[in-house]
């Protein structure tokens, strides 16, 4: 049975296997809404880099920097960095979707939240 090949860009596989092993982790120690939406952002997060391997590199980095940002949050036990929330990181992920006009990924993570400072770019809103 032949199967349907398809080119996969060089960093596409490192983000999804960073974003599942981010995940793995996560299922350790969250429960309830929390693990909820750590699990929704990181379904929304392989759907952003596996739709924009053939993307412009400008629409890949501002991925990246999504991925980054959910992957690097940390939990504040003992003398680990502060926590960065995953309300943030959906902040980031949401932001990320509409500037690439996936609304249907938007949908997934909230629906009747308005989108405050969608005109800016995602490393300048992570500045902020």
């Amino acid at each position: 049975m032949a199967g349907e090949q398809r080119k996969v860009e060089p960093g596409t596989d490192v983000l999804i296997r960073k974003v599942d092993s981010h995940l793995a982790t996560l299922r350790g120690g969250l429960h309830g809404p929390e693990l909820e939406l750590a699990e929704r952002l990181a379904r929304c997060l392989r759907e952003l880099v596996v739709c924009t391997a053939q993307a412009s590199a400008a629409d890949r980095g501002q991925v990246r920097v999504a991925v980054h940002y959910f992957v690097l949050r940390r939990e504040s036990r003992g003398r680990l960095l502060s926590m960065r929330s995953l309300a943030a990181a959906e902040r980031v992920v949401d932001r990320v979707a509409r500037q690439l006009g996936r609304l249907d990924l938007l949908a997934e993570l909230h629906r009747d939240r308005p989108a405050p400072d969608d005109a800016l770019p995602v490393g300048d809103a992570l500045l902020r």
